[in-house]
């Protein structure tokens, strides 16, 4: 067994990682570039996102907004827009007021010491050690699931990823290893995780690194990690009414203190006037993180002129229709039914 002490050197470990690196790292468009505000851009997008399934969404919003200055002076309603597809959008409105923060309070030049960029919005520890390591030469590991992986297997350590000191017990072991290009090492670790070291049938035939891994040398790779405390997801019931008429419907933006903030929705309540015009109603089940979500949504079909005016009169809420919805971002749910809707009506 590995004796994990401050003296013990293990630092081959992290050497011998970069040179499978060098040799299979992934073609990636952001590894192309030291620019701060692209890898900050790309470790956010990630966060949430497998890479094959946010490529396209990073070059859009990189293409749209290719700096700082760019991002900050958007309107958040654009910034949204090309967040639509990657999900958790309040990472969306995090960038765009960090962004701002840059320019008010860094002059717009992105902070390069890793306690100023864990200053700005949105952004944790392992955000600010990436960006830190792989652009300004940093020497701190990113530490995230990938490296609970790896390291818990290498040392055959049994420490609880689930308990809160978690992060900081896995930074100290990943300074054991920590060899001179910390930010190789960083993106090493991330190929390693993703590709090899994987949460289910790891491929250790393929491991750099298996001949140093004590789970993979005891046939014990399937203990490791540890995790004993699960997260309950809470039920959560919502309620939708889709008032429409003659190929128009009715939306208004969510505010930022509860889900899917400044995304648009549909009305949650309607007047007894438009009880009548109620012709179905579907049930649709989301999954959010820790959230299950049974969501009723009411078709509300008005043909009556006068009382889609007068409901309109009476409340706040925008008329669209179904080109015009593409210009706006909507929890995924409530994006699928307008799409079946056009489809049902054949509203072009």
């Amino acid at each position: 067994m590995l004796e994990k002490t401050e003296k013990s050197d293990f630092k081959y470990i992290g050497n011998k990682l970069l040179t499978w690196y060098e040799k299979n790292a992934r073609d990636l468009p952001f590894r192309q570039t030291k620019d701060p505000y692209k890898i900050w851009i790309c470790e956010i997008v990630f966060q949430q996102t497998r890479i094959n399934q946010g490529l396209n969404h990073y070059t859009n919003f990189i293409e749209r907004f290719p700096d700082v200055k760019t991002l900050a002076e958007a309107d958040e309603n654009e910034v949204l827009l090309y967040w639509k597809g990657l999900g958790y959008y309040s990472r969306a409105i995090n960038v765009h007021k960090a962004a701002q923060q840059i320019i008010k309070d860094y002059h717009g030049i992105f902070p390069r010491e890793y306690e100023e960029i864990l200053k700005l919005k949105g952004v944790g520890k392992y955000t600010a050690a990436a960006v830190s390591s792989i652009c300004f030469n940093g020497r701190i590991p990113a530490v995230d699931g990938n490296f609970y992986r790896v390291l818990s297997r290498i040392f055959a350590d049994g420490f609880d990823i689930s308990n809160s000191k978690a992060f900081n017990y896995f930074s100290e072991l990943a300074y054991l290893i920590l060899p001179d290009n910390v930010g190789d090492f960083n993106q090493a670790m991330m190929d390693l995780g993703s590709e090899i070291c994987k949460p289910k049938n790891p491929l250790c035939g393929e491991c750099p690194l298996n001949q140093d891994c004590i789970a993979f040398l005891t046939h014990t790779i399937s203990q490791f990690p540890v995790k004993t405390k699960k997260i309950k997801s809470e039920g959560l019931k919502l309620k939708y009414y889709f008032v429409h008429r003659n190929g128009e419907f009715l939306v208004q933006q969510r505010k930022d203190d509860f889900i899917w903030k400044k995304l648009f929705e549909f009305p949650p309540e309607i007047s007894e006037a438009l009880v009548p015009f109620i012709k179905s109603v579907k049930t649709v089940n989301h999954k959010l993180t820790h959230k299950n979500l049974s969501i009723e949504i009411y078709n509300v079909e008005v043909d009556s002129e006068e009382v889609w005016k007068h409901f309109i009169d009476e409340n706040d809420y925008i008329i669209t229709d179904y080109e015009s919805s593409n210009q706006k971002s909507f929890p995924k749910p409530l994006e699928n039914y307008i799409g079946n809707y056009q489809t049902a009506y054949r509203i072009l």
